[in-house]
């Protein structure tokens, strides 16, 4: 008897005891002694002792375990103090008298997803704060640099789901076990997690829109959207589905599989089906469908549906197991095919990732051009691309059929096939067809390879145009036998401009489709929150809001529509100036005649010349930010004969009358190679010591033939354009020969060949005088020569030692 009367007194001492340890646990927490500073302390020296803790403390720096914690109790300590409201209701009661990140009147307007039931829990102070509940959300964690710049951008590639929480929340409680078990199953899937702590992270909440917790919305492709539905699994697996688009995946049937599988060539994208007895489209296929729409188009057969006969007997598909294939440019076979039991995300993306092209895609824009042929890293990631320059129509249907052919059979890691329509791409064909009557009418194949963004890329055309035959598939064949050996088959280089994007949308089309975007957003926006209002007391308050929203569509509709009229008025404008000058050229061009090019460039010349020879030999002026030192018998043991292993010194050969346009043309070409620390240039006047080249040309005769001492053209050799690479430690040199003009890919020039010994100093004023064109031309392939050299491909000549510089 007495033991049942102690047992209700020892629950209340319980519940008291527990009572008492909590209001102990919150009475721990002191500002001033987390801040080490006094209660009578100026705000200045408080926001510099939370400057000094927290540049100690941030879990980015401070790698202690406890940092994190550490750091938000400083943030809780400076958040009281920097208020002064706050601050004086701790002086005088020992409490902020409010939880952190919202006031006491954000959390009355706030309204619970369980209607009808209101849960102040600013009531009964429980210890609810973000350090004694679970941590499941730490991992999903968000900052506002980190949304902007990694989550916003990742948007346009996956949807994601937000939570916005608080301390003191009780409403965040109730949700926390449905919203961990749902945030689990969607990560699998492919869907993003994130959760932001609007007590920290206030700026990040105020940028979303969200004025209470918990709040949970969800971001695609840059754009918010608030959930307002009760927290279950269901409806927040439907509302992740709502965000997708609904059009990313077609259902297929006997009736239209070849329809659906014949439009990859006016997509210009292989073709997925995905086989499952399943009534409706699972969410993992249409996140999939989503991450991979700029690359795939998807179609889903129902197995189980009457109409699907056809389909699944003629590609032979296992009904009781998912399967999913591949097709592009055939649509009787399918390229790839995968089949499992439980189609994992892991899996589907390995799958999807390795058939994201056509074998031969057709360029129709730059970023397609890119990831097809990307830019050479090294010498060990070379990736060529073979593309075929043709043209539309019948015509030539039979040679872009041999070359698909050709493609299947010789794909490989590192070599790509693709196709581009010359007359939608013009610059292009016309940068790599150099001879345009050779190739008209007729389809042409060209190897290349890029060098940098920039569009700098070294190619070969095949010398004729291609027919499809078997003699022009043995030709290419041999072509890409040599290239995997020798890298400077690709002898020619030029510049592409980028490619017109084809399939994109007019520029009114997305201007209409993005207005009708914000329209809709605003209108949901405003259904929303007229439904959510039950109070009296709270009208004023939405009132206010909703006069905020309304201008803040018409702002963005504003927005939408300053380009339209800003493209309106610049056309206007552009036309009347067209006008303007057309009236008045006439009379300009009768005033202002040019004068001839010849009479330009001998002014040029002659200019040039001028200034240069007021500068002193040993000293040459920066051309193009790049340091030329020359090469004398004062610096040659420094700058040779010493040179530290592993370091090379890139000389050019000059005279008197060819330095300055041979220093101007050098400086640009070696430009992009002066950030090695490892390259030193240098130039090395012909005039002075011709002897000491000739000595070393001696070692490279098969590179650089030299005549015998009895040749009467001997003392008159013009090696003007040469370039050595010497490597002082090692003894050995690369030679840089400047091109005959007709070679391929070389510059036409006004020379025949710029090594004979009629083209010399001595014979004065000719077609390849100096200051002339022609000269500049000599170095036109130095570029290219100095990649080969880094990558150490060229051809080594070694000398027993390297002679005296007199």
């Amino acid at each position: 008897m007495e033991l049942g009367r102690t047992g209700p007194a020892c629950a209340a001492a319980a519940l008291l005891l527990l009572l008492l340890l909590a209001a102990l646990g919150e009475a721990e927490f002191d500002p001033y002694r987390v801040l080490g500073v006094g209660r009578g302390s100026s705000q200045a020296d408080i926001k510099k002792a939370y400057k000094r803790l927290a540049r100690e403390w941030h879990p980015d720096k401070n790698k202690d375990p406890g940092a994190e914690d550490k750091f938000i109790q400083i943030s809780k300590a400076y958040e009281i103090l920097s208020n002064e409201e706050k601050r004086a209701n701790f002086d005088r009661y020992g409490d902020a008298g409010e939880s952190q990140g919202f006031s006491q009147h954000q959390h009355r307007q706030f309204h619970h997803f369980h209607e009808g039931f209101y849960f102040d829990e600013s009531f009964f102070h429980f210890p609810f704060n973000s350090e004694r509940r679970d941590a499941s959300d730490e991992k999903y964690l968000l900052h506002f640099s980190h949304y902007v710049n990694d989550i916003v951008p990742d948007s346009f590639k996956k949807p994601y789901l937000i939570k916005i929480t608080s301390d003191w929340c009780f409403s965040c409680i109730h949700i926390e076990p449905v919203w961990k078990e749902v945030a689990q199953e969607l990560e699998a899937l492919g869907v993003g997690i994130g959760v932001v702590h609007a007590g920290y992270e206030r700026r990040l909440a105020h940028h979303l829109g969200a004025h209470s917790t918990p709040s949970i919305l969800g971001l695609m492709n840059g754009k918010i959207t608030f959930f307002h539905n009760a927290v279950i699994r269901e409806n927040l697996r439907q509302f992740v589905e709502n965000l997708l688009p609904g059009n990313l995946v077609e259902k297929i049937t006997d009736k239209n599989y070849v329809r659906f599988l014949s439009n990859w060539k006016k997509e210009n994208k292989p073709h997925v089906l995905l086989f499952d007895h399943m009534p409706v489209v699972p969410l993992l296929y249409k996140l999939t469908a989503f991450a991979y729409r700029d690359y795939l188009s998807f179609g889903y057969v129902y197995v189980g549906l009457r109409g699907t006969e056809e389909l699944s007997s003629q590609y032979n598909i296992n009904v009781y197991t998912p399967t999913m294939m591949v097709f592009k440019e055939h649509i009787d076979k399918p390229a790839d095919v995968v089949q499992a039991r439980d189609m994992k995300k892991q899996l589907i993306d390995d799958f999807l990732s390795q058939n994201k092209f056509l074998m031969a895609a057709r360029l129709t824009n730059q970023r397609l051009f890119q990831e097809l042929c990307p830019v050479k890293k090294s010498h060990r990631q070379r990736k060529h691309c073979v593309v075929l320059l043709t043209g539309e129509g019948d015509k030539f249907a039979e040679t872009y059929e041999a070359f698909l052919t050709f493609a299947v059979a010789n794909t490989k890691d590192v070599l790509r096939f693709a196709h581009i329509y010359n007359e939608r791409q013009p610059e292009f064909a016309d940068a790599l067809l150099m001879d345009e009557e050779k190739y008209r009418g007729k389809s042409a194949v060209v190897i290349l390879e890029r060098r940098n963004n920039a569009g700098k890329i070294a190619y070969k055309t095949l010398e004729e145009a291609w027919q499809g035959s078997k003699e022009d598939n043995f030709i290419l064949l041999d072509l890409l036998d040599q290239l995997r050996t020798d890298p400077g088959l690709l002898s020619s280089e030029t510049v592409l401009a980028d490619l017109h994007d084809e399939l994109a949308p007019m520029f009114l089309i997305r201007w209409f489709y993005s207005t009708l975007d914000y329209i809709l957003d605003c209108w949901d926006s405003l259904f929303h929150r007229c439904c959510l209002r039950q109070a009296a007391t709270e009208i004023q308050a939405e009132a206010v809001q909703l006069a905020e929203l309304i201008a803040v569509c018409k702002s963005s509709l504003r927005r939408e529509m300053m380009p339209l009229l800003s493209l309106l008025f610049s056309a206007l404008f552009i036309l009347f100036g067209t006008v303007i000058v057309q009236a008045f050229s006439d009379s300009s061009d009768t005033r202002d005649s040019p004068p001839s090019e010849k009479e330009e460039a001998t002014t040029k010349t002659e200019k040039n010349d001028t200034n240069f020879n007021k500068e002193s030999n040993s000293r040459v002026p920066k051309k193009g930010f790049v340091e030329v030192t020359e090469l004398t018998d004062i610096n040659y043991n420094s700058n040779l004969v010493r040179l530290r292993p592993g370091h090379m010194n890139v000389v050019l050969i000059l005279s008197n009358s060819t330095k300055t346009a041979l220093l101007q043309k050098f400086a640009l070409e070696v430009y992009t190679f002066t950030g090695s620390s490892s390259l030193h240039f240098s130039f090395l006047s012909l005039d002075k010591h011709r002897e000491w080249l000739e000595y070393l040309l001696e070692f490279a005769q098969d590179a650089a033939p030299i005549p015998n001492q009895y040749d009467k053209h001997f003392l008159e050799r013009d090696y003007t354009g040469y370039v050595l690479a010497l490597n002082g430690h090692k003894k050995y040199f690369c030679l840089f020969k400047p091109h005959r003009s007709g070679d391929e890919g070389g510059t036409v020039g006004s020379c025949e060949d710029y090594d004979s010994p009629l083209h010399t100093e001595a014979r004065g004023k000719s077609s390849c005088s100096p200051g002339s064109r022609s000269i500049k031309n000599k170095l036109h392939k130095l570029s290219f020569w100095m990649e080969r050299l880094l990558e150490g491909s060229l051809q080594r000549f070694y000398i027993p030692s390297w002679p005296a510089l007199d």
